[in-house]
């Protein structure tokens, strides 16, 4: 006899599965790997590869040693993806020992503790990338200027283009908007920051890819990244002494990366395009007001976290409709 099995998101259809969809995403993150190493050199692979290995490591142990599974989940390449994300929201200077830390809460607390893929109300990667962040916030804001190919610890920092901007705002000596690399270096990645993050113009390539793969759709993504426009847009006008254009907003910090591949997650976004679209725009207001009034210069992992939390209540309250519905026609 046939049983009908509910299960939690995501739902696979048209042939797909999750190897096909994550290996999928992990080749629209290579751009954004390579132009890592063209800047920051060994730094990047090194803080990649510790990350990838350790989330590998930490889920194989916890599926078999903790939670008995039978057939541990490291094949199916959300592990990986979600070392690769949390290398990208690194510096190319982390210590070892902090990236095996955050691989270890990424994986353990992140995903593992709530059954594994599927069940996790919140992204991994940046689960672990915040815990970092409030644990360390010193290795974690000390940012390596590009071009030190074989430096690691021992590289040379400098502020990045949204601490200089959070700089002006709050009216710190020796800070100027002249002081941000132009929109060229912003496109291409020729400045400072996560070393995933730096190149608009290599996660872009990769969103394209998504998109024609139909690995993802565009309403999560497009819906941040105008909402972030038209806000910052509006402050700009308003103080273009004080705030910078919407289009370095858009290039600058973790916005392309987390709207692209992060705030995408199958399992801790919205099912429906409408539901997409309000959780994106969401996301969008939210980063932009940490960025412009909050203490961090970056609000994006902490826009994308909160709105994770969000999503049970976006996936009650809109729906698609019924499958055999028929509109109530109006009296």
């Amino acid at each position: 006899m046939n049983k009908l099995i509910v299960s939690l998101s995501p739902h696979v259809h048209s042939g797909d599965t999750v190897e096909k969809n994550m290996y999928g995403v992990l080749v629209a993150l290579i751009p954004a790997f390579l132009v890592s190493l063209v800047f920051f050199g060994a730094g990047a692979l090194i803080v990649t590869v510790t990350s990838v290995l350790a989330c590998l490591l930490f889920e194989w142990c916890i599926g078999k040693y903790i939670l008995k599974q039978e057939r541990t989940t490291i094949a199916d390449g959300s592990a990986i993806i979600t070392g690769v994300l949390l290398a990208f929201n690194l510096p190319s200077n982390l210590p070892l020992w902090i990236i095996i830390l955050g691989a270890l809460f990424a994986i353990g607390v992140g995903k593992m503790a709530f059954g594994g893929l599927g069940c996790n109300p919140f992204n991994p990667a940046l689960v672990g990338r915040v815990f970092l962040l409030l644990s360390f916030p010193a290795q974690m804001t000390s940012w390596p200027v590009p071009g030190q190919w074989m430096s690691y610890t021992d590289a040379v920092t400098g502020a990045t283009p949204l601490a200089v901007m959070k700089g002006v705002i709050n009216g710190v000596p020796g800070y100027s908007l002249s002081d941000l690399p132009g929109a060229f270096d912003l496109l291409i990645g020729h400045n400072g920051g996560c070393i995933g993050e730096v190149s608009a113009l290599a996660l872009l390539i990769g969103f394209v890819y998504l998109l024609c793969r139909k690995i993802i759709t565009w309403h999560i993504p497009v819906s941040i990244l105008l909402t972030v426009f038209v806000f910052s847009g509006i402050m700009y006008l308003a103080r273009p002494d004080l705030y910078v254009s919407p289009f370095i907003q858009l290039v600058s910090g973790g916005l392309m990366l987390g709207s692209i591949f992060m705030a995408t997650d199958y399992v801790t976004s919205p099912m429906t395009h409408k539901g997409m679209v309000v959780y994106g725009v969401c996301i969008g207001l939210l980063t932009v007001v940490i960025r412009l009034f909050g203490a961090y210069p970056e609000g994006m992992s902490f826009a994308i976290l909160i709105m994770n939390a969000f999503t049970p209540l976006i996936n009650t309250y809109i729906k698609p409709k019924r499958f055999g519905e028929v509109a109530k026609k109006k009296k």
